[in-house]
């Protein structure tokens, strides 16, 4: 018998290279089930997340698992069951899973679950991550808490010498009452 190969047709590998290229831009992916969204809801919720950095794209699922796979990422292949989209996440991804969690309550859109920092993370940890503030709010707090006590030391010099001052414009006052008197 005369063995056969299987020719695979050209936009079928580029459309995994294509992914494959998505996944090394952002490694972080949030899976979802899009059925039930209209048009425009699909729309508003890919401006949403573009405005944080994030792409929206529907994907195949056998092209995504082989993608996975040639990327190294974690086998998410339970998530890649009937219609699927994957959110690629920026290099913060807590504001897109916020949008995303947010976007639930009000459309049918359901979290599948996600892979974030090379873990596989389920639709409860998503949700929970969708809860934490982002990057730069934590940034922002440790800034804050590092600037404390600077600020808490200069303003207790600053009131030190207010207190100086303000008792030696006492004691000239009292010394130019007395010199007035007498």
């Amino acid at each position: 018998m005369a063995q056969t190969t299987k020719k695979i047709q050209q936009y079928k590998t580029d459309a995994v290279n294509k992914l494959k290229e998505h996944f090394a831009a952002a490694p972080d992916l949030i899976f979802s089930d899009f059925r039930g969204l209209t048009f425009p809801q699909m729309i508003d919720l890919r401006n949403k997340l573009t405005e944080k950095g994030t792409s929206y794209r529907v994907v195949r699922n056998t092209f995504a698992r082989i993608a996975m796979k040639e990327s190294g990422l974690p086998d998410a292949s339970s998530w890649l069951e009937g219609p699927t989209a994957l959110a690629f996440l920026g290099s913060d991804p807590s504001p897109a899973a916020k949008v995303m969690m947010d976007f639930t309550k009000g459309a049918p859109l359901q979290i599948k679950g996600g892979v974030i920092s090379g873990r596989l993370f389920s639709a409860k940890e998503v949700e929970a991550l969708s809860k934490l503030p982002g990057r730069k709010d934590l940034l922002a707090m440790l800034m804050g808490t590092m600037n404390a006590p600077l600020k808490n030391m200069m303003y207790a010099m600053n009131g030190v010498a207010s207190k100086l001052v303000r008792t030696l414009a006492a004691v000239a006052d009292k010394m130019g009452g007395e010199g007035k008197t007498a």
